[in-house]
């Protein structure tokens, strides 16, 4: 005798049953659900590594910017000292001639000016050592006070005030003359010289 068995009955065994798919679609679903989260902390990590290096980026700048303010300034009071320092020995140089070294002296000035007012001043020299050997003159300059009146990059306007004393073989001691000059300097290369010279009240 055969028995016949259904093949609907020996399909149905390999069917998976509904609670198992259910099982695999919550499961897929948690899956689905978690899989964002390592994307999120990735982003975060990476958001805080560019906001870090923006803000070194930033301090760097301002540091630099900083330096270089700082760099410019001294360079700057270098610079207007230079000037002044300038103003001040072309003061003396030209309130200082001694009969006995007048060569010596005149030349100092011609050596510490430039442009039209070292030419003129050369083409005076030669009278003006010739009369200060015949009287027998001394001039002793000192500097009483000195200021920027104003400077640029290259050149400037400097103040200053001069006691001179002034003394003459045969003639009594005279007081000290006080002198009031603007002297105008000039960088030459790598040198600053006196341009010009107005006395003034």
């Amino acid at each position: 005798m055969t028995i016949d068995t259904p093949q609907a009955e020996l399909t149905d065994t390999d069917e998976v049953p509904d609670e198992q798919r259910d099982v695999h679609r919550d499961a897929s679903t948690v899956d689905d659900d978690c899989a964002p989260a390592p994307r999120r902390r990735m982003s975060i990590r990476r958001q805080s590594l560019l906001v870090g290096i923006t803000m070194i980026v930033a301090v760097s700048g301002v540091a630099g910017w900083l330096g270089w303010r700082a760099y410019e300034a001294e360079r700057v009071s270098q610079q207007r000292a230079m000037f002044l320092a300038a103003g001040r020995q072309g003061a003396l140089n030209l309130t200082s001639i001694d009969w006995r070294q007048a060569d010596a002296d005149v030349q100092r000035v011609l050596n510490s000016a430039t442009g039209a007012f070292h030419d003129d001043f050369a083409n005076r020299a030669k009278p003006l050592i010739e009369v200060v050997k015949q009287v027998q003159s001394t001039s002793q300059g000192t500097v009483t006070a000195a200021g920027l009146e104003s400077a640029t990059a290259n050149d400037a306007q400097v103040l200053v005030a001069v006691s001179v004393r002034i003394s003459n073989a045969g003639a009594a001691e005279q007081k000290p003359r006080l002198w009031r000059m603007r002297i105008s300097v000039q960088k030459v290369g790598q040198e600053v010289k006196v341009s010009n010279v107005e006395f003034v009240p």
